[in-house]
């Protein structure tokens, strides 16, 4: 049976380093949820202390409701899969998938009989006769799972698992966890620095930023709606510009910036005269007329400095004249040359205005 996971007020020190800082989340059984976010921000940190290979030093974590304090890694209801996997190489896969079971003593008909249920679920019949070094990357990762579903956990923790596979086979597995998760139901915990991984498998996302939960979300609301400067960094490409609010009407604000005055959407509130971060993603800048009425959209000039065509789409960048560098991802026939003057727009629903940070 899944089960929920929750963390309440967890920190996790090692002498003075903070690695994690007050965790509070809830995962629901059942759900695919993953931690994003830079290496050292401590999303692994956090997943061994779920896991029980570290004790926090303050708060608790709880498992289907218990406490899981004093209770070590081979006790908890819990299967964790390391980023190398760490498959035994002179076993056959049936042996592989099976040895957990071995272990907890678990007669040979009935060790026999899951590992050929298990073989199936990853689509892998035919192959429990296998040395797992007659196997692709794709494979010893299916194995890896399979080993872990073996002794029926609750809660199943994912460490970077395709950060050793090509891109080809990382999207391809993408799609095979995913569908291993829908099937089997159980809950899973997922660790990665990869922002497509996360959006693409995910029910939920964690981004961790220096030991904080910065903002916890469905993948849509993570891209579209980032609460802090890092989420909208971090996730996606975005293009930053600082500036100054100068007025605000409704829900949009005006920003005075190097690039002139520009409008967005102000879902924190700012006020005039706060200092202030405009976000723009690629996507959202399209070439505009400098004379588009009615405020549907604001821009600015700048540089096409490099211009490459991607077929569907257009990747330009692009110089404004105070020298910062943005990124306009266009669609259409009508490619602009290198070294061509642009009137870049956009509009300012596709804005976001959040906080500047002290230390930005």
């Amino acid at each position: 049976m899944a089960a929920a996971v929750e963390l309440e007020g967890v920190n996790v020190t090692f002498g003075d380093f903070v690695a994690v800082r007050d965790a509070n989340l809830t995962i629901e059984p059942g759900e695919f949820f993953s931690f994003l976010g830079p290496s050292g921000c401590g999303k692994t940190t956090l997943l061994r202390t779920i896991s029980g290979f570290i004790e926090p030093t303050r708060g608790t974590v709880r498992i289907g409701g218990a406490d899981m304090k004093g209770i070590g890694p081979n006790k908890r209801p819990t299967a964790l899969i390391f980023q190398n996997l760490a498959l035994f190489p002179m076993m056959t896969v049936a042996e592989n998938i099976g040895y957990g079971l071995r272990v907890r003593g678990v007669p040979r008909h009935e060790r026999d009989e899951k590992v050929k249920n298990l073989l199936i679920q990853i689509a892998l019949p035919e192959h429990g006769h296998k040395l797992v070094s007659e196997l692709s990357g794709g494979q010893k990762q299916r194995v890896a799972i399979a080993r872990a579903l073996a002794v029926e956990p609750s809660v199943l923790l994912l460490d970077e698992p395709l950060s050793a596979l090509d891109l080809k086979l990382r999207q391809h597995m993408r799609a095979e966890l995913r569908a291993i998760q829908k099937r089997v139901g159980i809950t899973f915990i997922y660790i990665t620095h990869d922002q497509g991984e996360a959006l693409t498998m995910s029910d939920r996302i964690a981004v961790m930023n220096a030991g904080v939960i910065e903002q916890v979300g469905g993948g849509r609301s993570v891209y579209a709606e980032p609460r802090t400067p890092f989420v909208a960094s971090f996730v996606g490409e975005n293009n930053r510009i600082r500036g100054r609010i100068s007025g605000v009407e409704g829900d949009i604000a005006k920003i005075d910036t190097p690039l002139g005055m520009l409008s967005a959407r102000n879902p924190v509130g700012l006020a005039a005269g706060e200092e202030a971060l405009l976000f723009v993603r690629p996507e959202a800048l399209a070439l505009m007329p400098k004379d588009t009425p009615n405020g549907a959209t604001v821009g600015f000039d700048g540089e096409a400095i490099d211009v490459a065509y991607e077929g569907s789409v257009t990747h330009v960048t692009l110089r404004a004249r105070t020298g910062q560098k943005l990124t306009a991802t266009l669609a259409g026939s009508a490619l602009p040359a290198s070294g061509e003057t642009l009137h870049i727009g956009f509009k300012p629903q596709d804005g976001l205005l959040l906080a500047r940070p002290a230390t930005p």
